[in-house]
């Protein structure tokens, strides 16, 4: 098989594992991928908003810190957590942007 799902630790959620590149792919190969994908895909939402309570608890211990190291550290890991946020609002794209790029061809 020419493509997997593998699990993204950083992002906690499966993201695809390509061989070769998109248009190489047969249609019927491209629409299988699509189809396992939004299974994955789906989980997106909800790993979002798991990430977004845990930058509330985080940004809530921040306002009560009284210590500037712990201050600091916690101010890196919100920072982690937003890019992970923003990681995955870019993989959540990528079908849209593929089926939206084929309607126009």
């Amino acid at each position: 098989m020419a493509f997997q799902f593998k699990l993204n630790e950083r992002l906690g959620i499966h993201i695809p594992i390509l061989e070769r590149d998109w248009d190489d792919y047969s249609l019927a190969e491209q629409a299988q991928i699509l189809k396992q994908w939004e299974h994955y895909r789906s989980d997106i939402p909800g790993r979002i908003k798991e990430l977004e309570r845990l930058i509330e608890r985080k940004q809530e211990a921040l306002n009560e810190e009284a210590d500037f190291e712990c201050s600091c550290r916690l101010n890196d890991e919100i920072a982690e957590l937003a890019s992970i946020i923003n990681d995955l609002n870019i993989w959540f794209r990528i079908q849209e942007e593929t089926q939206t790029e084929k309607a126009h061809q």
